[in-house]
């Protein structure tokens, strides 16, 4: 199949949406890299009774795989951790570039400013001297992100009409909605 320039739109820098026809678009990764797009959920957080739910958007090439749960009492942060961990988890393959799409900015700030680092060298104590919430899941995050070759996280908007970026979020209040 030949594709002209008027029948490809840009998404962002690694989605192109290609029009096949009258009614139907593909959109494809036009790079050899992994595209991972996550999200939790939590209703009634930080109170005694509540339930979460993380989800994430896999997509290489023209496959997207869509992967989703949920727990009873936890926290957003604790979704939002799982969702990307399940992610990387669920990869097949390390060699090849993994950039991950997250609307949570604590996650992306700790691993793009390497808080990680600090945390670590005092013993998973924070800058203000208290201890790092949910440190097993920190640690089994930073071990999957250190053992991919090529590791990028991005932060977007949540809410913001990103077309998975909501994908994930709906995937994550199905998480939630079904440990209810």
């Amino acid at each position: 199949m030949v594709i002209s320039s008027e029948d490809a739109v840009t998404i962002n820098e690694n989605l192109i949406a290609v029009a096949l026809g009258s009614n139907f678009i593909l959109e494809v990764n036009i790079l050899d890299k992994i595209i991972i797009y996550t999200d939790g959920a939590c209703s009634n957080n930080q109170s005694s009774v509540n339930y979460g739910g993380y989800g994430a958007v896999l997509i290489f090439k023209d496959n997207i795989k869509e992967i989703y749960g949920g727990e009873k009492n936890t926290t957003n942060n604790i979704m939002e951790l799982t969702a990307i961990i399940k992610a990387l988890e669920s990869l097949k393959r390390r060699d090849i570039p993994v950039n991950v799409y997250s609307d949570s900015a604590y996650i992306v700030n700790c691993i793009n400013n390497k808080w990680y680092i600090n945390w670590r060298r005092n013993g998973w104590i924070t800058s203000k001297k208290t201890p790092v919430e949910n440190r097993e899941l920190w640690e089994k995050l930073l071990s999957l992100i250190e053992h991919i070759d090529n590791f990028e996280i991005i932060k977007v908007k949540g809410h913001a009409g990103d077309k998975y970026n909501e994908l994930a979020d709906e995937l994550a209040r199905r998480g939630a909605n079904e440990v209810k």
